[in-house]
């Protein structure tokens, strides 16, 4: 259907009796031209990525450097720093943020190196607070100089505090941060709680056989007091020699936790949060778990960071890919410019980070070897037990009583806009991989034409799924990005229309078919077992009296 269609050979300018057929490189250069234009999509949020996920809050780190030198940050010796005119000036932070607060950021977060140790920080802090639309200014400090400096902070609008403090024992801070100050952090939270922040919130990185024999004495911190104790699964970066049983876990940390107070409750999280929020009854505080490696929160992450030399970094483990604005501010690039290369870095954040992976993969592996194959197989069972898979054909919304096919009448809906994102993966080998990315499939361009494809899909979705109801589609767009890592192309549909009914399975087949065409095109050189198609899933849908959904 779709190998026949009009639309393509005027495009193409060839016929197409299959997707086999060769594409020669002046129709290529015409059809990545014609993908280009298909891409520059009318929607002007440039804040939301490929998977759905809206991002509101922004972490600026304002410098490189830091009064502290602590074990799993920094080596003894310091790392090597930017020069201070390659470090992001006050105004053009203000600039910056600005730009993403006009688009939706509503939280910035001021980071380091140590945020304190520059001497513009109130000027920053008055400055963003100028900003309209923006709700909170807050900083994560290691607390050295605080007592001197919050009282000027607090006056320029800091709205909250988090403290990083791995240790309630002084000599054990030492060894810590190579540095003396633990009585100077510990007055400065006393100094923040009575100047009214609450909660005041300590960033707390566990480590087995270094502090995790303090995890009790924190919790009970939160006693008399408006704190709240984050404890931060250890997590690798840079130079910090990371292992895994160095790490201690979110349900470990619990377990330890409930041995001592075992009526430790759970409390209600906002969608965006990263930290699972717990308290003991009778508590004035909290304690919470950031468990960015056992239970990633990827789904949800809501954030954006600009490192101090004006770097945009879409996600804390991005090792590749940042993108300088400061450079961009620097040459004169218009504010269009800008949100231009800040809409093409978030479409391109990743649905997971590297590290999450790795260690999620490993954890599953070592769990399922130890599950008895029989009880994998008594859920299955169980589904035809007893003539649980009877058809009762008075419960179906598409067959009437007799059993016969039947369409929904949707006509006493009301109209809504609807939209719906979808996607999917083809996983690939490295060959395929590497001919696609330099476009030497013998069978053609495989990108533009399952991009042709998956968008012709969604507009015939009617044809192909019965009692599907045929919709006036006003949008649809397949976008394909290569993941050369990985090996996989990662596929996003999006649909649009306003009508009676939702638009969830036009993208589903957009991306049904966009799969289905790189399949063909590539598997003359793959065997069976080196290509799979898999995730094919609703990322969100919008519209419609059913309310909005959103995967987490």
């Amino acid at each position: 259907m779709f190998r026949k269609s009009n639309t393509v050979k005027s495009i193409l300018g060839a016929v197409y009796s299959s997707t086999e057929a060769f594409v020669s490189s002046n129709v290529s250069r015409r059809v990545q031209r014609f993908r280009e234009l298909l891409n520059k999509t009318d929607n002007n949020d440039i804040l939301t990525d490929s998977f759905g996920r809206r991002h509101t809050y922004l972490r600026i780190s304002i410098t490189e450097r830091c009064n502290l030198r602590c074990l799993y940050c920094m080596p003894a010796e310091g790392v090597k720093l930017t020069k201070n005119d390659g470090i992001l000036k006050t105004d053009e932070i203000i600039k910056i943020a600005e730009l993403f607060v006009n688009e939706g950021v509503n939280k910035i977060r001021l980071t380091g190196g140590e945020p304190t140790v520059r001497k513009d920080i109130v000027d920053i802090i008055a400055g963003l607070k100028q900003l309209s639309n923006l709700k909170q200014v807050a900083i994560t400090t290691n607390g050295l100089t605080l007592t001197r400096q919050l009282p000027s902070l607090q006056r320029a609008g800091l709205d909250a505090i988090n403290i990083s403090l791995d240790t309630l024992r002084e000599n054990r801070f030492e060894q810590f941060t190579r540095r003396k100050g633990w009585s100077r952090v510990m007055t400065a939270i006393d100094l923040a709680i009575q100047l009214g922040y609450n909660p005041v919130k300590i960033n707390c990185v566990v480590m087995k056989g270094s502090n995790d024999d303090e995890i009790i004495d924190f919790v009970n911190l939160t006693k008399d007091r408006p704190i709240n104790v984050r404890f931060i699964e250890y997590m690798p970066f840079q130079g910090n020699e990371w292992k895994e049983n160095k790490m201690v876990s979110f349900k470990a940390m619990k377990d330890l936790i409930r041995d001592t107070y075992p009526d430790l409750q759970r409390l209600p999280n906002e969608y965006n949060d990263t930290s699972k929020a717990y308290f003991v009854p009778g508590f004035t505080g909290q304690v919470g778990f950031i468990t960015s490696m056992s239970d990633h929160f990827c789904n949800s992450c809501n954030r954006l960071r600009i490192t101090a030399d004006g770097n945009l970094k879409v996600c804390l483990f991005e090792g590749k890919g940042e993108v300088s604005l400061r450079d961009a501010l620097r040459s004169g690039a218009s504010n269009d410019v800008l949100k231009e290369m800040i809409r093409e870095a978030v479409w391109r954040k990743k649905k997971q980070h590297a590290v999450t992976k790795k260690y999620v993969h490993l954890r599953r592996y070592k769990n399922l070897q130890n599950i008895p194959r029989q009880y994998l197989m008594d859920y299955v069972r169980l589904q035809f037990k007893n003539g649980t898979n009877a058809r009762v054909f008075s419960s179906l919304s598409h067959v009437d009583q007799s059993g016969k096919a039947s369409m929904v009448d949707v006509g006493s809906k009301n109209e809504t806009k609807r939209i719906a994102i979808a996607r999917g993966i083809v996983q690939v080998n490295s060959t395929i991989s590497k001919l696609i990315a330099e476009n030497n499939v013998k069978k053609g361009d495989v990108l533009s034409v399952a991009q042709l494809a998956g968008i012709m899909a969604a507009k015939r979705t009617s044809d192909l799924i019965p009692l599907c109801h045929p919709l006036p589609l006003s949008y649809a767009n397949v976008l394909l990005r290569l993941n050369e890592e990985l090996h996989c192309i990662e596929i996003t549909a999006e649909v649009r229309c306003t009508g009676k009914t939702g638009v969830e399975m036009e993208a589903l087949t957009a991306v049904s078919i966009a799969a289905l065409t790189i399949y063909d095109m590539c598997k003359y050189a793959a065997s069976p077992k080196s290509m799979k198609i898999s995730d094919i899933e609703l990322v969100s849908k919008t519209g419609g009296t059913k309310g909005d959904f959103f995967r987490n």
